[in-house]
């Protein structure tokens, strides 16, 4: 047996917040031995991977996450001698008290398959490390508890995708197995549709640019991701941008993920040297462009006031619906402090232009 952990995926277990884009599943491969008889896929399977029950193999059948040769088959397919066989999970269930927590959720939908979350900045997606209440997995215990897969226990109870801590933004949760393994491999093969919202340091060159660019975890810091790019370490990653805005100092931009790597926008923003507005970790907490004056420099220090956090924010998602088929696409306003901070940069930028025009 081969395994392949998905590149998206980081343990952070040893991490301070969450990943910027991780899908939560699992990848394996197998090879069908010359003298194999002829067995039915969820039995063979069931067999040869530990831990992992026929039922749960049986609802990546039925989303369409088993290939043999390349092809997609139902649970009831006959094994053959040298067969190639791959199988997409979610990630398995790990051990940890989830405490079910009544903390209010901004709903945008829900049906029997989905909820689709509007996570505020400062909400840690699932327990970790310094983490194991307050999180929306906790929440999603509480609110869903009537539905057996928030009955395990599951730290990671229908996540197929996450965003940090501080972005706030769309999440889609699963609510039963079916519906948890057809949108997780949505996200394994990068058919989700993601679009984000961010506020970056500096006038960009172009009106819209593509990165590419190797993400990988820093060799200086563990706690930071750093492209690479001659594509000697890391993944392969990809981000469209295009501004919506000129302010001065700063650009609002849009950014369409093709990718999902950790940290992906922020890294790949920090590599163009315009990082997000007030990200701590990439270098964009400082005042990096504008002037020296006094009077400048309180305005930023009271724009970071404005929004403490990175200024990112997941504006939309699309995906297919497990059960309908249908396209589903959900966009979700600015929060308060990204529309606040965004006023208070136009009217800096008005007034400024405006003492340049009387003088």
């Amino acid at each position: 047996m081969k395994e392949y952990e998905d590149p998206d995926f980081v343990d952070e277990q040893e991490e301070e917040e969450e990943d910027e884009q991780s899908g939560l599943y699992e990848h394996f491969s197998f090879g069908v031995d010359k003298g194999q008889g002829m067995l039915r896929i969820d039995k063979w399977l069931t067999n040869r991977m530990e831990k992992v029950s026929r039922n749960r193999i049986q609802s990546a059948a039925d989303a369409g996450n088993i290939l043999v040769n390349g092809k997609s088959v139902k649970s009831n397919y006959k094994v053959k001698p040298l067969d190639t066989i791959s199988i997409v999970l979610p990630y398995p269930r790990r051990e940890l008290e989830i405490i079910p927590e009544n903390i209010p959720l901004n709903i945008l939908y829900e049906d029997d398959d989905v909820i689709i979350i509007n996570k505020k900045a400062g909400m840690v997606v699932h327990p970790g490390h310094g983490n194991y209440n307050g999180t929306l997995v906790n929440a999603l215990t509480y609110h869903l508890k009537d539905l057996p897969l928030f009955q395990s226990g599951d730290m990671r109870a229908g996540l197929v995708h996450r965003i940090d801590k501080n972005t706030s933004g769309i999440l889609v949760i699963a609510k039963n197995e079916f519906a948890h393994a057809y949108i997780a491999k949505q996200f394994f093969d990068h058919t989700t549709k993601r679009v984000y919202t961010a506020l970056v340091w500096g006038n960009l060159p172009e009106d819209e640019g593509t990165i590419v660019g190797h993400v990988g975890r820093s060799t200086r810091d563990r706690l930071k991701m750093t492209v690479f790019p001659e594509g000697d370490q890391g993944k392969h990653a990809v981000t469209h941008y295009k501004v919506l805005e000129r302010l001065g100092y700063v650009n609002l931009i849009e950014c369409r993920l093709e990718t999902g790597r950790t940290h992906q926008i922020r890294v790949h923003m920090e590599y163009l040297k315009h990082p997000l507005f007030n990200d701590e970790r990439y270098g964009g907490d400082q005042i990096l462009k504008g002037t020296t004056f006094t009077k400048y420099k309180q305005f930023v220090k009271n724009c970071f006031d404005i929004c403490p956090r990175h200024a990112l924010h997941a504006r939309s998602l699309g995906f297919v619906h497990p059960t309908t088929k249908k396209e589903m696409y959900f966009e979700s306003e600015l929060p308060s402090d990204m529309a606040l901070l965004l006023d208070r940069w136009r009217t800096y930028i008005a007034s400024r232009e405006l003492e340049l025009e009387e003088d």
